[in-house]
Formats: C-alpha cells, sequence, structure tokens
C-alpha cells in the first residue's frame, strides 16, 4: 500500500548547512555510465565530517579513547557528479545524543546552490578496547554543538 502523502526528498540549499568541506572527485570514482558511482558519496560523507572533526581537535583517530562505528546510512541523489568536479559538502548535525549523532550531509557540484545528493550516518560513539557506548568526549561534543 502506497502513502500518496509520502514527502518525496527534495535538494537543499546551501543555507540549510553549518559548514562546508571541498572534496575532489578523482578518474576511479566515475563508472561505466560516466557519472561517480553511489558507493563513493558514502565515502564523501565519512571524509567530510571526520576530516572536520579532525581538524577541529575533536577526534584523534590514533590515539583517542572513543571512536565512532556507523550504524546507519541513506543518500538520496537528485542529480550526477562525475570527474573531474569538485565536490563541496555541507555538514551540518540533526541530532546530538548522550553517545550517538546524526550527521547529515549535503553534497554540492563547485559552486551550484542545491545539492547533488544529501544524506545522513549514526555514529555511536564507543570505548575503543570494550567497543560499548561512551559519552561523547567534551571537546568533540562542544564542536558538535556548532553543527546543531
Amino acid at each position: 500500500m502506497t502513502d500518496s502523502k509520502i514527502d518525496k526528498p527534495q535538494a537543499e540549499p546551501r543555507s540549510a548547512y553549518r559548514v562546508f568541506r571541498t572534496i575532489g572527485t578523482r578518474w576511479m570514482d566515475n563508472d561505466v555510465y560516466g557519472h561517480v558511482n553511489n558507493v563513493v558519496y558514502y565515502s564523501w560523507f565519512d571524509t567530510a565530517v571526520n576530516g572536520y572533526l579532525i581538524e577541529q581537535g575533536a577526534l584523534d583517530i590514533h590515539h583517542g579513547e572513543t571512536i565512532g562505528l556507523v550504524i546507519e546510512t541513506q543518500c538520496n541523489y537528485f542529480s550526477p557528479l562525475a570527474f573531474p568536479q569538485m565536490v563541496e559538502a555541507g555538514i551540518r548535525v540533526a541530532k546530538l545524543g548522550r553517545s550517538s549523532v546524526r550527521y547529515e550531509v549535503g553534497l554540492f557540484a563547485q559552486g551550484e546552490p542545491l545539492t547533488a545528493a544529501k544524506g545522513h550516518f549514526v555514529h555511536v560513539y564507543v570505548d575503543k578496547n570494550t567497543r560499548r557506548p561512551s559519552p561523547l568526549p567534551t571537546q568533540l561534543k562542544t564542536t558538535l554543538e556548532t553543527l546543531v
């Protein structure tokens, strides 16, 4: 049974996102159809969010005691991206919990006003040794609060 009232995902403007990171496409990102393959978009989500957190000093991937494990991902596609385009990834936090975060990322062709794709992923932050949920470290939480 379908519901005609279900909202179809729509492209979003740049103003919907808090910070941006630029990512270059690579020759190998294109598939046989001449555009970036769908799996690459998820890699860009990780690259944008984790790169930003590392730059902000909120994530220490080598010595930190807490790591983020992805438990959910989703993406909607609106227009194709292809090598050699530059991609601008907009980042925001939709939900900030005690040990989890829902990141939302909009991917824009460089200079374009609307998302070519948008999606989300949820990290649950855990102790790197026990893999049990752990409260967000203070610096991480402070940085994430600016993206809400």
